[in-house]
């Protein structure tokens, strides 16, 4: 990074605090209308790089490229830089183009995994960051003095946290942008200190939904205007665009909240497996202008820091911002992602559920750690998870034994309705009410086909259609049908274009783990177990996560 400390802060704060005009005419540049220097007699043999750039960096690269001196030697040619919507570039990289980019700078190294899993295994997983961004929530500067800005150092929490505040804060969908997947981390962290962080992330989650758009640049459409009905008093995007929206705005602007969790963009250079010899020296001399002082300060101009986190334009004088180094926090490993995914997924889909709770005599053993029994950890489980659902989720609570209800191992507690309607009704209580059958066993088998014959049969397309099972052990119902014969059925039963999974939840020592995985594997679900009773919660909700799974 010396070259990054080299270059002289008098002329950094000389220049604009922001995007030139010049950067800014360039923002929606094609193909045919780069900017690019021409081979001139010391090129003998000129190549063409073709570079593909996020929204945010293509009006700066293009800058670069403009004054990139023509060269000589290898890579000599020129350069065209054109702005691509990240997610179409991972559609274009799975599939053969004519014409295709030699290098992509994408705002995320995420996007470099999407490209991955979309079926372009020869994109790099990881890149040379040119820049970075970190990721904050923007606030209108009305809505920051009221939360007490100037004068008190705002947080996410102070934003979030209070379900009461009335304000509308806006969200980037975290299935297509990485400003909305650094979201969910930052808004995690804010409720870790809760009772129960499982629920309190739930519940926020569900706030954010309603006001989801596809992108963060939707979101300053919605900012407070005359003309504007549904407006946003707060939403994630990243500094850069903080910066470049106030510089439009002149005197009103953004208040930028900080959050030390929230992964910022770090605008990672790849060159793509289709690049020549020539293209990929085309493409180290490029980044060497990018790294070059002249090219530092082509981002300084634009608002962005250096990979390292460290401002590069004094901006004490702007309390909107913070001007100090910050070290960027890194997109977390592809599975956290993905469970974070699933979490905003399941909150944001309507289920249909079959809920089948053990009352067998073993869910009244105690708990040591607690002082209390495996049935009240389960009731204060299912009572929560009402509330983890939207409220045009249906669902439907049995429990099961043995011969609960004449010949059959299970009763319906609950009938199918809307969750807004089992909370009207007063199911909390009735959740709270179920007691364990002390000489019970545990029908495990009959239960399980049972409720998932009844899932097959009201199968509604649209929803997540699922079997939720809890258990404490093992099937001991001698007089049910076999355990290869439950097998059977459930594969017969499984339709892969309407399907439905079969997730189990099994606590306590006495849990067949490899009984419950098979059961589950069946109709493609997953279990999910733990020794200890008193985690229940923490596997329920990884179990809740598991639900986008099965759209």
């Amino acid at each position: 990074m010396g070259r990054h400390s080299a270059v002289p802060v008098r002329r950094l704060r000389r220049l604009p605090v922001l995007l030139t005009a010049a950067v800014l005419v360039v923002a929606g540049i094609s193909w045919g209308a780069v900017v690019f220097v021409r081979a001139r007699n010391g090129c003998a043999e000129p190549v063409t790089l073709r570079v593909v750039a996020a929204e945010e960096t293509a009006p700066v690269l293009t800058r670069i490229a403009q004054a990139l001196p023509p060269g000589t030697g290898p890579g000599c040619g020129k350069v065209e830089v054109q702005s691509r919507d990240s997610l179409r570039a991972v559609e274009e990289l799975a599939l053969p183009q004519d014409n295709a980019a030699h290098v992509w700078v994408p705002e995320s190294t995420l996007m470099l995994r999407r490209a991955r899993e979309a079926g372009a295994a020869e994109v790099p997983a990881s890149g040379r960051s040119i820049a970075s961004s970190p990721v904050v929530l923007a606030l209108d500067e009305q809505t920051a003095t009221t939360l007490g800005w100037p004068a008190k150092t705002l947080t996410w929490s102070d934003v979030l946290a209070p379900a009461d505040s009335g304000l509308r804060v806006g969200m980037a969908d975290p299935a297509r942008d990485p400003v909305g997947v650094a979201a969910l981390f930052a808004a995690r962290d804010t409720v870790k200190g809760q009772p129960d962080p499982g629920a309190a992330f739930a519940e926020l989650l569900r706030r954010l939904s309603p006001n989801t758009v596809a992108g963060a640049p939707e979101l300053f459409g919605r900012l407070p205007s005359a003309s504007q009905q549904e407006t946003l008093t707060a939403f994630p995007t990243t500094e850069n665009s903080v910066l470049r929206h106030n510089v439009e705005q002149g005197g009103h602007g953004l208040v930028a909240v900080y959050a030390p969790l929230a992964p910022a963009l770090d605008h990672p250079f790849v060159v793509l497996p289709g690049a020549g010899p020539g293209e990929r020296a085309a493409a180290d001399r490029f980044l060497r202008a990018i790294d070059a002082p002249e090219g530092l300060q082509a981002l300084a101009d634009a608002g962005f820091r250096t990979p390292g986190g460290k401002a590069l334009r004094d901006r004490s004088q702007d309390g909107r911002v913070v001007s100090r180094d910050m070290q960027p926090a890194m997109m977390p490993p592809a599975d956290e992602v993905d469970l974070i995914l699933n979490q905003w997924a399941g909150i944001n889909l309507s289920s249909r559920l079959q809920v089948l709770i053990d009352v067998s005599g073993s869910m009244n053993a105690v708990e040591p750690a607690t002082g209390r029994t495996r049935m009240e950890l389960t009731r204060e489980a299912a009572q929560r998870a009402l509330r983890l659902f939207r409220p045009t989720s249906d669902i439907r609570v049995l429990t099961f034994s043995t011969k609960l209800d004449g010949d059959k191992d299970y009763r319906e507690v609950l009938p199918m309705a809307p969750v807004s309607d089992q909370l009207a009704r007063g199911a909390e209580a009735t959740l709270g009410s179920i007691q364990a059958t002390p000489d019970g066993q545990t029908g495990l088998y009959d239960s399980v086909l049972a409720a998932y014959q009844t899932a097959r049969a009201e199968w509604e397309p649209g929803r997540l259609n699922l079997v939720v099972v809890m258990t404490d052990g093992r099937n001991e119902d001698s007089q049910g049908i076999s355990r290869a014969d439950l097998l059977t059925q459930l594969g017969a039963l499984a339709d892969p274009k309407r399907p439905i999974q079969l997730l189990g939840i099994g606590v306590g020592p006495d849990i067949d783990v490899a009984e419950l995985q098979e059961i589950t594997a069946a109709t493609g679900g997953q279990a999910f177990t733990t020794p200890d009773p008193g985690k229940i919660n923490e596997v329920f909700y990884a179990a809740l996560s598991k639900l986008a799974c099965c759209g």
